[in-house]
């Protein structure tokens, strides 16, 4: 991790008016007065829930000593949306479709007119799936919807019943989101996101008490337990990649997609070639398959903040055992940590831990390959694939509180499906426990699938390499996956599905809109997902 962000990752980012999350105990900071003795439950208040508020915010206030009471006119204490301007807590809820959903954005003035039932946008006619509270909360915020606009369901069939009922939406606390659900944004405005604006958003409800004795969570977001990682694909700066950062200049390949890189906290780069210090002038034209890159290419790594390098490729090896070490030098001269690949066969395939916001973060990776840049105990190279080794590994990681992330170098395929052996081998660590599975290998971008609770990315195509070709007539090789996954108070709650274009054999730049759509509604399609428009 590079000194300069590892400063980054230990301060707390606040929102304005955002601090701690929902999973406080309250009980420890706000204790019955000791007036009332809490084992005399005669003499207790009663505390009255209002209906609008949120189950989790109902499990807080339950913990108080305190009778509960069904009447708010006898109540002593209740629990309500806020009819002040400054409340006691503030509550984030997010706009939410199935995953494989092609729609990224909302307008407010769309939302609140399908709510009133004159909507025409993309999800006119489909169901706005959400709990009673939910309902209730809204319904008094916004007023009552249009006859036949919202359904409701219970909290713990609703990821369920949305899918179902594809195409179909659903408004959901924050503490509720989870990776099958993709979070829409309002008006440009995502609670997922680093830049999220709470003043601007919409879906922000108040609620407070009408007692000062207690104590609600201050809000059910805190920027401060929120990690985006982002995972990217092949990254080869070599041959006419390398001959453009010539040209145009060493951060040329990622001046189209840095802002986009740099909105991550933690940003993931399988860079497949080693740095090289005989490394010659490079061609762009050059057929044989052996790589490598010149030291000052570091630059590039640099400008788009990387804070983790995997070495799982096997193009590591090419330039032999001094490039290789000289490779691991530069890196932790940069202050980069990096897995799947060192020293040696005990460094190699040693996992990567990283703690960012209180979220405990472990990257596993290997070669699947068997090629020759394995490590053994004396020669450096990359992790030769173990899964008895990994799956060990990544149940005792998982026991230990992290989050893993497993990442393989396998087989590349000039088709978005993925071969039932890769499946195997990528599902065994979905098996064994890994939260997600990502292929770092694909110069072709391949499916994606949910498995046993953990999101697989079989393939995420190249970020910076040269190849510009069409296949089959559509235009996969040049297009490009990068995942932002979200990660909060150490749970896995959403990701978010970046799509870039190459350009100029070295370039990538975000795809447009109709790209984009069109990207993303055949490799959902091909993943075996009923697609949301």
């Amino acid at each position: 991790m590079r000194p300069s962000k590892l400063a980054a990752f230990q301060l707390t980012l606040f929102l304005a008016a955002c601090v701690p999350a929902v999973q406080v105990d309250i009980s420890s900071a706000a204790p019955v007065p000791a007036s009332t003795p809490s084992n005399n439950k005669a003499s207790l208040p009663t505390l009255y829930i209002a209906s609008p508020v949120p189950s989790a915010l109902r499990a807080e206030a339950s913990k108080w000593d305190i009778l509960p009471g069904d009447d708010p006119n006898s109540a002593a204490i209740i629990l309500d949306l806020a009819q002040s301007a400054k409340p006691d807590s503030i509550w984030i809820y997010a706009l939410v479709a199935p995953f494989p959903t092609v729609t990224d954005d909302i307008s407010a003035g769309d939302l609140l007119d399908f709510w009133h039932g004159l909507g025409t946008g993309p999800f006119a006619g489909a169901p706005l799936w959400m709990t009673e509270s939910t309902l209730a909360a809204f319904s008094i915020a916004w007023g009552r919807p249009a006859p036949g606009i919202v359904m409701t369901v219970s909290e713990d069939n609703l990821v369920d019943t949305v899918w179902a009922a594809t195409p179909s939406w659903a408004i959901v606390p924050f503490e509720d989101l989870e990776p099958r659900l993709k979070v829409l944004s309002v008006d440009g405005n995502s609670p997922v996101r680093k830049d999220f604006n709470q003043s601007t958003y919409p879906l922000v409800l108040g609620f407070e008490l009408n007692n000062s004795s207690f104590a609600l969570p201050a809000t059910n977001r805190d920027s401060s337990k929120m990690t985006i990682v982002m995972l990217t694909g092949v990254t080869a700066l070599v041959r006419g990649t390398a001959a453009k950062m010539e040209r145009y200049g060493l951060t040329y390949p990622g001046e189209d997609i840095r802002d986009i890189l740099l909105a991550s906290d933690i940003l993931h780069i399988n860079n497949e070639v080693p740095f090289y210090s005989l490394c010659d002038v490079p061609d762009p034209k050059k057929r044989e398959l052996v790589f490598c890159s010149r030291v000052k290419y570091m630059e590039l790594l640099k400008d788009i903040d990387t804070d983790v390098v995997e070495l799982t490729g096997d193009h590591f090896a090419d330039y032999g055992r001094q490039a290789m070490l000289e490779t691991l030098q530069d890196y932790k001269d940069a202050g980069i940590p990096y897995y799947g690949g060192g020293a040696n066969s005990e460094e190699a395939r040693k996992p990567l831990l990283v703690e960012h916001n209180g979220n405990k973060i472990a990257f596993i990776g290997c070669d699947a390959k068997a090629a020759y840049a394995t490590a053994d105990e004396t020669m450096p190279g990359n992790a030769l694939c173990d899964y008895n080794y990994m799956r060990e590994q990544i149940q005792k990681l998982r026991a230990q509180g992290y989050i893993v992330i497993a990442t393989f170098q396998y087989e590349e395929y000039t088709t978005p499906k993925a071969p039932p052996a890769q499946m195997e081998k990528f599902r065994w660590q979905a098996d064994s426990g890994a939260n997600i599975v990502s292929g770092s290998q694909a110069h072709f971008a391949q499916v994606m699938e949910f498995h046993n609770g953990a999101f697989i990315h079989y393939g995420l195509g190249n970020l910076f390499f040269d190849q510009m070709g069409d296949t089959h007539g559509f235009d996969n090789i040049r297009q490009e996956f990068a995942d932002s996954h979200v990660f909060y108070n150490g749970h896995y709650i959403s990701t978010a599905i970046q799509t870039f274009m190459l350009m100029d054999y070295s370039r990538p730049r975000p795809m447009e809109p109709v790209e984009r759509a069109k990207f993303l509604r055949y490799y959902f399609e091909q993943s075996g997902w009923m697609v949301s428009p």
